[in-house]
């Protein structure tokens, strides 16, 4: 399967076990993980960072990403487990 098969060019987002999950989701969620991890990144940088991460959980839990891959960062891996979905 490829990605235009998930989400065509045309077409911005797409509901994936009842959450909508718009497209760059699963990259913005990584960019911010790296600014986390980063040791040049402002406290202001890193608090942007978690809060976007917050925000994502819910779409990438529905995605399936946290079956599939574990953080290996321990706590950008707990900050997500604080807020994954029952």
């Amino acid at each position: 399967m490829r990605a235009q098969d998930i989400l065509p060019d045309h077409v911005n987002s797409g509901e994936f076990n009842g959450v909508t999950v718009r497209k760059g989701t699963v990259g913005a969620f990584l960019a911010n993980a790296r600014t986390l991890q980063a040791q040049d990144s402002t406290e202001k940088a890193r608090d942007e960072a978690r809060a976007d991460i917050i925000d994502a959980v819910p779409a990438m839990a529905a995605l399936g990403i946290f079956e599939v891959f574990e953080i290996s960062d321990p706590a950008l891996r707990e900050l997500v487990a604080q807020r994954r979905p029952a």
